[in-house]
């Protein structure tokens, strides 16, 4: 149970902004990979291009993310104001349904069309233009 929460906890990192601290030394970038032994895939950009790091787990001492976690429940409330009572947060499943037919993930709306989904969109996309303006 435990090992199940640590992975999904871990793997959820992915394509995120992390510092790695290694015996090595500490690098910052995007979180490419990682396997079941905890070796992983570690992505800098560097003017002339990209660097890839591949880091043992024996190495690695630490990984922090850089980047805030997205907040689905803020998105959630946001969403009810204009779907009220019609929205449920979904936590298990990383998404959100409204009217039992869109579905809204960290990504967008995944399931659902027409003007209702439509609406949803526009409500996801407002939702990350603040985001990135606090920034």
């Amino acid at each position: 149970m435990f090992e199940k929460k640590f992975n999904e906890e871990l793997f959820s990192m992915i394509g995120k902004k992390v510092k790695v601290v290694a015996e090595s030394g500490e690098e910052s970038g995007t979180f490419l990979a990682a396997d079941s032994n905890l070796n992983i895939i570690l992505e800098i950009k560097l003017e002339g291009g990209v660097k890839k790091i591949v880091y043992s787990s024996k190495e690695v001492r630490k990984i922090i993310l850089l980047e805030e976690p997205f907040d689905l429940k803020a998105l959630a409330d946001r969403l009810n104001k204009v779907f009220p009572g019609l929205v449920k947060l979904r936590e298990d499943i990383e998404a959100i349904i409204i009217m039992d037919k869109i579905k809204v993930t960290k990504t967008g709306v995944v399931e659902g069309s027409g003007p209702s989904a439509d609406k949803v969109k526009q409500v996801y996309e407002s939702y990350l233009q603040e985001l990135a303006t606090k920034k």
